[in-house]
């Protein structure tokens, strides 16, 4: 009997195995730091996964693509875990040392 290429359709219970941004950002390399009184979820990005320029707010410079930095989010603020992951920041990991 030939094969079916069609995707077959999941059950009631089952959900979709992608993970949506916010578990994909914690899980994974993170670690928590405490800085300045605060903890903070930290997370290496490689420089093979740096595929945009951000800003470094600790230097004003560019991480551009291709270098390896950290992604950084407050991991004990008020307003919950999806709203410190969308004012995460991404630092040069020098910048980040020395803060």
């Amino acid at each position: 009997m030939p094969r079916s290429n069609r995707p077959r359709r999941r059950g009631r219970g089952e959900q979709k195995s992608e993970p949506d941004d916010l578990s994909r950002m914690m899980s994974g390399w993170r670690r928590t730091e405490t800085r300045r009184g605060h903890q903070w979820n930290v997370q290496p990005v490689s420089a093979a996964s740096a595929v945009k320029n951000y800003s470094c707010p600790g230097c004003g410079g560019i991480v551009a693509p291709g270098t390896a930095h950290l992604v950084v989010w407050r991991a004990d603020g008020v307003l919950g875990d999806a709203a410190d992951l969308a004012s995460r920041r991404h630092w040069h990991t020098g910048c980040w040392r020395v803060v």
